[in-house]
């Protein structure tokens, strides 16, 4: 008698290929929703970029004139100091508030709990709707928050977002209070795979605090603040939604920044090629100031 030996191959090729097709299917949906309103778009941009957009009068190839002509305005280039200064100072402060939030609310009881989800509010809260509230915070009279507080004290008003001394540090301070939270969830991920047993060998040893924030837990949560810094460094130069409800810009240009002033040159001045041209320029930086901070992340674990 001959035995048959059957072939599950193709059976099994089958279901190979459907179990591989499976989460396309799922994925399909989003990924269709993020070519027509995100890669699509993206792309007319760049395409933009190179023309002299004239509606209705056909668009005219103009190479990279709209790069050179963005890159060379004065008021570009101040908004690329501002976008700096603010981006810098919005990403350190974020990062050590968050960390100090995370140190301060690090626990299991639930009182912590109740407090670390009142912290992170912002974060849940439209831009728009807490922009709203700091710029009527910074009320420019003595019937403002801050400037009523300051009143207790005896001094007088200060035109915090009037004033061009002072508009770009008063959005910084908002920026912070926005980004702290966000960060201060990142670090408590990464404080809960610290050893305990660590900081009681630590006390018993007569340690300090200082040394074991140093030599303990600023090394266990170092992946944490790479993505941290990571995700900070991209905010930083696509900030827009805080700039545009506080100030616009203004006064005098004061906080003008990379996107305003790119949403100026589109929606105020016409100009969509330089508009396209100043956000490509934006989307390359972003991309390479991602890179590097990747690399220096990752050359940093290895070590």
């Amino acid at each position: 008698m001959t035995a048959t030996v059957t072939t599950p191959g193709p059976r099994r090729a089958r279901f190979l290929s459907k179990k591989a097709v499976l989460p396309w299917l799922f994925l399909a949906p989003g990924l269709l929703l993020a070519l027509v309103f995100k890669f699509l778009p993206m792309g007319k941009g760049v395409w933009l970029s190179f023309f002299d957009v004239r509606p209705f009068l056909g668009d005219k190839w103009v190479g990279l004139d709209n790069y050179t002509r963005v890159l060379t305005d004065h008021r570009f280039q101040d908004a690329i100091s501002h976008t700096l200064v603010l981006g810098i100072g919005m990403s350190l402060g974020g990062i050590v508030a968050g960390v100090l939030l995370a140190l301060l609310l690090e626990g299991q009881a639930r009182s912590l709990k109740i407090i670390r989800t009142a912290v992170f509010l912002p974060v849940v809260t439209a831009t728009a709707v807490v922009g709203e509230m700091w710029r009527l915070m910074y009320y420019p009279t003595s019937d403002g928050l801050i400037n009523s507080g300051l009143g207790l004290l005896g001094l007088g008003p200060v035109p915090y977002l009037d004033n061009p001394d002072t508009a770009l540090w008063a959005t910084m301070a908002m920026g912070i209070w926005m980004l702290a939270p966000y960060n201060m969830v990142i670090i408590l991920a990464g404080l809960a795979g610290v050893d305990r047993s660590l900081y009681e060998a630590a006390a018993m040893d007569g340690v300090s605090l200082w040394q074991r924030l140093r030599h303990i837990t600023l090394p266990a949560i170092r992946p944490a603040l790479g993505i941290v810094l990571t995700l900070a460094a991209i905010r930083g130069l696509r900030v827009f939604t805080e700039v545009y409800v506080l100030t616009g810009g203004g006064p005098a240009g004061s906080t003008d920044v990379w996107m305003t002033r790119a949403y100026t040159l589109g929606f105020s001045r016409n100009d969509i090629g330089g508009a396209s041209a100043a956000s490509v320029l934006l989307l390359c930086v972003t991309l390479l100031l991602t890179v590097t901070v990747n690399y220096f992340r990752k050359r940093g674990d290895v070590r």
